[in-house]
C-alpha cells in the first residue's frame, strides 16, 4: 500500500491526489449533509462567510503545496486559483441570467449549483487530462493556447455587454423537443412522474430546474475554453492545473449569492481579466523566444495576475459606487 501511495501518477505521487480528493469529498459531504438539509435562500452575509471558508481552505492547500513541493509550484497554484476565481466572478452574471430565465427561486439555486459543480469537477478533469495528453505529445500546442488567450483577451476588452439568449439555446430546444418537461417547478426535483393526459399512464418528465442545470454546465464548458488554456499557459503540471481549478470552482456556489446581488459593481473587472489573459498568453512567447526557453519566474506571474485582478475589483467598486442595480437579470 505504501508503495502504491508513493507511486507517480501524472507527475505527482498518488498520495497527493488522494489527499486532494479526500478534501473535495469532505467539503461536498459538508455541503450536502450540513448546509443543504433543507432548501433555503442563502443570505449575503452567510454567502460571504461560507466563501471565506472555502477560500481559506484553498489558501491552506496552497501552503501545503509550498511546503511539500516548493515555492514555484505554490506560486503556480495560487496564480491559477486567482485567475479561475476572477473568471468565475465574471461568469456569475451568466449563471444568474440562466436561473432568471427558468424562473428558479433562490432557495433552489444553491442545490442546483452544487450538483452542477459536482458535474464540473468531472468535466474539467476530462478537459485537463485531454489538454495534458495533447501537450505531452506536441508541446507546440501550448503556442496555440497562448495565441488563443491573447486573442480572447483583446476580444474581451472590446466586447459589449449584450446578455446571452438562453431561450434560444440549442440544448434547451433539443431537450424540450425530445423530453417531457413540466411547466412548473417541483421543489428541488430534477425529474418527476406525472400522468399523461392522453394515455393516463405515469411518465417521467424533466423539470425547469433540470433544464437550468444542463445550461449551467454547458456554460461552464464555454468558460473552461478560456480558463483551462490559461492555467496550462502558467504550468503544465497536471496536479497544479486541476487542483487550482477545482478549488476555485468549489467556492463559487458559496460566493454566488453575494455576487449575484452586486454583480453590477464588477462591471470593469472584465478589462482586468482581458489584461490577465493577454499577459498570460504573451509570457509564453517571451519565455520561449526572448528568454531562450528559460522559465518565466512564477512569482512574477503571480504578482502581475493578482495585481491586475485586485486593481480591476477595486476600480470597479469605486467607479460603480452609488449606482443602482440594473433590472436584469432579476432573481426568480
Amino acid at each position: 500500500m505504501t508503495e502504491f501511495l508513493a507511486a507517480d501518477w501524472l507527475g505527482t505521487p498518488v498520495w497527493f491526489w488522494a489527499a486532494f480528493l479526500a478534501i473535495v469529498a469532505l467539503l461536498t459531504a459538508f455541503d450536502l449533509g450540513v448546509l443543504n438539509r433543507e432548501d433555503k435562500e442563502l443570505g449575503i452575509g452567510e454567502s460571504l462567510k461560507l466563501s471565506a471558508f472555502y477560500i481559506g481552505v484553498a489558501m491552506l492547500f496552497g501552503a501545503w503545496v509550498w511546503a511539500e513541493r516548493g515555492a514555484t509550484a505554490a506560486s503556480e497554484y495560487y496564480t491559477g486559483f486567482f485567475i479561475e476565481k476572477a473568471l468565475s466572478i465574471d461568469n456569475v452574471f451568466v449563471i444568474s441570467l440562466i436561473f432568471s430565465t427558468f424562473a428558479i427561486p433562490p432557495k433552489y439555486q444553491y442545490r442546483a449549483l452544487l450538483w452542477g459543480i459536482m458535474a464540473v469537477i468531472v468535466l474539467r478533469g476530462l478537459m485537463i487530462a485531454g489538454g495534458a495528453a495533447l501537450l505531452a505529445e506536441a508541446y507546440w500546442v501550448l503556442y496555440l493556447f497562448a495565441a488563443f488567450l491573447v486573442v480572447t483577451g483583446v476580444k474581451m476588452f472590446f466586447a459589449g455587454d449584450e446578455p446571452m439568449d438562453v431561450g434560444n439555446n440549442r440544448a434547451v430546444k433539443w431537450i424540450s423537443t425530445h423530453m417531457r418537461v413540466t411547466k412548473e417547478l417541483h421543489g428541488q426535483k430534477f425529474f418527476v412522474k406525472e400522468r399523461d393526459e392522453k394515455t393516463g399512464k405515469l411518465v417521467r418528465s424533466a423539470t425547469p430546474l433540470f433544464l437550468a442545470l444542463v445550461v449551467v454546465n454547458l456554460a461552464d464548458l464555454v468558460f473552461a475554453v478560456d480558463s483551462v488554456p490559461a492555467i496550462f499557459a502558467i504550468t503544465t503540471d497536471t496536479f497544479i492545473v486541476y487542483t487550482s481549478n477545482i478549488f476555485a470552482i468549489l467556492g463559487l456556489r458559496a460566493l454566488y449569492f453575494a455576487l449575484s446581488a452586486m454583480i453590477h459593481r464588477f462591471h470593469y473587472l472584465k478589462y482586468a481579466l482581458a489584461a490577465v489573459l493577454v499577459f498570460i498568453g504573451s509570457k509564453i512567447f517571451v519565455a520561449d523566444f526572448l528568454m531562450d526557453g528559460g522559465k518565466f519566474p512564477a512569482w512574477i506571474s503571480l504578482a502581475v495576475t493578482f495585481g491586475l485582478i485586485a486593481t480591476g475589483v477595486l476600480y470597479s467598486l469605486w467607479k460603480t459606487k452609488g449606482e443602482e442595480e440594473p433590472d436584469w437579470p432579476a432573481q426568480g
